[in-house]
Parts: C-alpha cells; sequence; structure tokens
C-alpha cells in the first residue's frame, strides 16, 4: 500500500475520505454535521458513511467516532482506523485520505490499523481479495518511515506465519535470514548443532526428514548502548512427536514458528531504523515430527550448558528448543534476553486471545515490556514463577523433566527456561500461543497470524 503525503489531504480526489468525530461534538466536514442521524453521536467504533454524490471531491465520505477527545490514546486511534479501513474495503475503495483533527503524533497509529487491516494471506487463492491500494496522509511526514518500516515488519512476520509448513521450512527461514541487509548471519547445520552440544534442541528434530537449521543474526552498531538477544521459537510444523497431537490440533500447528517468524521480520528491518544497540536474533529451527528416529518419552537429553532433562512429554518440544537457544544467548554475554514463543496451551487457558503471558527474572525489565505492549497495542499480563512450579518438574533420572503437572502449565513452562538463562543476565519469556494466530477476527485483526511481538519488541529496542 502506497502512502502519500500531501498538504491538505481533505481536497484529494479519492474514493473515500475518512473523518473522524469526537463523541457529542460536530466534524469538521459540514456534509456530515448536515445529515448525519441523531444516533451517531461519536462513540468509538461508531461509523457513518455518505456518498458525497460530486458535491465533494471524494466518492464517500467516512466517519468514524472516537470516543471523547481527552480520553483518546494510540489503541482507540489504531482500533478505529482498522475499523474504518475494513470499510473503505467493503465499499471497494482504492484510494482513500485521512482528515484526522488529532495531534501528529498519532499518525505512526493511523498507519498501522491501516496496514493491519488491510492485509489478507491469498498467495494461493487464485481470486485475490480487494485492497486498498494508495492512503493519503497530511502532518505526518516525520513518521511516515518509522511506521511503514514497522508495518513492513508486521506484514512479514504475518506472511512467515501463516505459510503451510510446506514453505516456511527451516531451509526457508535459512535462505531468508540471510537474505536480510544490514546483518552478520550464521546458520549451523545438523553436525554443528551436535558438536555445540545442543543435544535438546537436537533431539527435538530427530524425528524429521527436514534437517535443523541454528540461525544467528546479529545487528551492530559502532557504539552500542546495550547488547540484546532477542529468541523465536522456530518450530516449523509441531505434530507432537510420538506423543502425537490429535488430528484437529495440527491444524493450525504451523504457526509454530510465529516466535520465528516475529524474529525475522523485526531482523528483516532493523539496519534500517540504525538504532544504537546490538541486537542478536536466534532460532533453533526445526519439524517435530514422529519420524523413524524421533527421540521418545524416558529419554534423557543433555542440553549445552550440561544440564539434563528427562524426557516427559514429546509434545513440550519447543521449551527444549528454546534452552539451547538460551545457553547460546548467554554466552553471547548480552545484557538482556527476551524470548517468544508459542509455548503452551495452559496460557491460551488462562489469558485467552486479549493477552500474552510474560514471565522473567527482572521486574523492572518486565514493566518496560508490559508498558511497551500497552502503547503498541499488544497486552501482556505478568504469570508468577515461584518454585511450587519448578518442584513439578523434578525427575528421578536427570536434573529435570520437561513438564510438570496438568496445573499452571505456562509457569511451569517459564521455570524449566529459567534453567538455561544465566543469573546475571536480564531475560523475559513472552508465552503468545493465544495470541499469535486467531481462529476468528479479534479487534483490528481477521483471523490468522497477528506477527504478535513484533511491534512490542522493535519498539523496545528502538527507544534505547
Amino acid at each position: 500500500m502506497k502512502i502519500t503525503v500531501v498538504e491538505d489531504s481533505k481536497n484529494v480526489n479519492c474514493d473515500v475520505l475518512i473523518i473522524n468525530k469526537f463523541e457529542d461534538k460536530e466534524t469538521s466536514n459540514q456534509l456530515v454535521n448536515e445529515f448525519a442521524p441523531e444516533t451517531f453521536t461519536g462513540k468509538a467504533g461508531e461509523i457513518f458513511t455518505i456518498h458525497t454524490h460530486n458535491k465533494y471531491p471524494s466518492t464517500y465520505i467516512l466517519a468514524v467516532g472516537l470516543g471523547k477527545e481527552e480520553e483518546l490514546d494510540n489503541n482507540i486511534i489504531r482500533e478505529n482506523t482498522a475499523k474504518a479501513i475494513k470499510k473503505c474495503i467493503e465499499l471497494k475503495a482504492k484510494t482513500v485520505a485521512f482528515d484526522i483533527t488529532t495531534d501528529q503524533m498519532f499518525g505512526m497509529s493511523i498507519i498501522s490499523g491501516s496496514f493491519i487491516a488491510n492485509y489478507n494471506f491469498d498467495k494461493y487463492k487464485t481470486k485475490k481479495e480487494h485492497r486498498i491500494e494508495e492512503l493519503y496522509l497530511s502532518n505526518v511526514s516525520q513518521h511516515i518511515e518509522h511506521a511503514k518500516h514497522i508495518a513492513e515488519a508486521v506484514e512479514f512476520a504475518r506472511d512467515l506465519a501463516n505459510e503451510p509448513a510446506q514453505y516456511a521450512t527451516p531451509q526457508r527461514l535459512a535462505e531468508l535470514a540471510l537474505s536480510f541487509d544490514g546483518l552478520d548471519t550464521r546458520v549451523f547445520e545438523k553436525e554443528q548443532i551436535k558438536k555445540m552440544g545442543m543435544g535438546a534442541f537436537y533431539a527435538v528434530s530427530k524425528g524429521s526428514e527436514e534437517p535443523p537449521k541454528f540461525i544467528h543474526m546479529r545487528y551492530s552498531s559502532p557504539t552500542p548502548l546495550k547488547r540484546i538477544a532477542i529468541i523465536g521459537k522456530g518450530i516449523c510444523f509441531d505434530s507432537g512427536g510420538l506423543d502425537i497431537k490429535p488430528a484437529s490440533s495440527m491444524l493450525t500447528m504451523k504457526d509454530d514458528m510465529s516466535g520465528a517468524a516475529c524474529i525475522l521480520g523485526i531482523m528483516k528491518v532493523l539496519s534500517k531504523f540504525k538504532p544504537d544497540i546490538e541486537v542478536h536474533g536466534i532460532i533453533a529451527a526445526c519439524e517435530n515430527m514422529p519420524g523413524a528416529e524421533a527421540y521418545k518419552p524416558g529419554d534423557i537429553l543433555t542440553a549445552k550448558n550440561g544440564k539434563t532433562i528427562e524426557v516427559d512429554n514429546t509434545d513440550a518440544e519447543g521449551r527444549l528448543t528454546l534452552a539451547d537457544a538460551l545457553c547460546y544467548a548467554c554466552d553471547l554475554e548480552v545484557d538482556e534476553i527476551i524470548d517468544i514463543a508459542t509455548l503452551t496451551g495452559a496460557c491460551m487457558v488462562a489469558l485467552g486471545n486479549a493477552a500474552s503471558g510474560i514471565m522473567g527474572n527482572d521486574s523492572e525489565f518486565i514493566n518496560q515490556i508490559i508498558k511497551m505492549g500497552s502503547l503498541c497495542g499488544e497486552k501482556f499480563w505478568e504469570l508468577p514463577m515461584w518454585q511450587e512450579y519448578r518442584d513439578n518438574m523434578k525427575s528421578d533420572v536427570a536434573d529435570m523433566k520437561n513438564t510438570g503437572t496438568r496445573y499452571g502449565g505456562a509457569s511451569s513452562a517459564g521455570m524449566f527456561l529459567k534453567e538455561f538463562v544465566k543469573d546475571d543476565i536480564k531475560w523475559a519469556h513472552l508465552d503468545v500461543a493465544g495470541t499469535a494466530f486467531l481462529e476468528s477476527p479479534h479487534k483490528e485483526f481477521g483471523k490468522g497470524a497477528t506477527g504478535v511481538g513484533v511491534r512490542t519488541i522493535l519498539n523496545y529496542i528502538l527507544c534505547h
């Protein structure tokens, strides 16, 4: 979607002009003020559409309610912009102009909402979905490039997580990583993974004919203010392994690499921002399949830091791959680590698709991520990390099992991961099992992949 900056967007020849209405106030457009019904009060989410009949440069004027002006924030702007864009798509509009009388700082939210709503994964359809082709905006030029790059990263992550597993293989993820500009990227192959002592990650990969890939992307700055590692779970398809999932539970398991898609989306655009931060993007990519060489319940694995793990369930595989990725990140002597993963159904049960879980070893660090997420429209809720959850994973034959009881599963997974993080490194774990892929539309998003985490993590990096 092309973005064009103009001096006066309300006088652009276009299909739809979008204006705002604050609750119980007149709009900037006389046609809307004259013809809108009394029931259109301007509450957030209300929409009124009028055909101009050549009385205005645009074919339609669409007024969108933003609620009370004093309560306006980024989330209201983004969500209602998305609603307006979806209405424009219904009208088969190709060109849309915004005449939104708010602080220009909200320009990024307008662009974000527009790109999110205009997205549709129709790559494999012979009949393509209708999309808006061009947006006209005024008074937001200073934010456009920033917002466009973030939107590009989100769209990239959504596309990749929506792709079928036959496309988004570990090999393909590695090829994409190697294609990004401005990064120093290494891809470690199967035998190298074994030699590096990544016994947990290697074991998960054994049941698939697709060889594993350990991907390390590095963005460097001449004078970095800090060093951050961001890790994405890269299970390109999760059958459950020998503890195989029911057929219905496998239908969306192409999305089990949503964490990896998030990291790839961020690293793809990072050099365009040139932040004074050293960023390591890390992905342990493989499939969890029940092939002849698949790892088995009862196996004992040795992670990169020497800790041993009894396999209690082969469908708790994501934490095994992350364990070795966390060890690798710690060896880089970074200041902070953020991992993002579609890790537990338990987190989905607890929080649904309204919020992602977050855990870690530093309260201030966690709160900074939560705050950034709230500004970006990505909610995170801190879950407890108590010793009781670690006690559930005691093993008679190894340092720990890879699962606990059926209760508190998200926190148990967090405590498992904590075993592979050095105490002097700040660490946050984002469990996005319920937010990475939607079975039905939710707020500004349609069905399918959301690219969750891209906006929060990328903006967190850029604000330092």
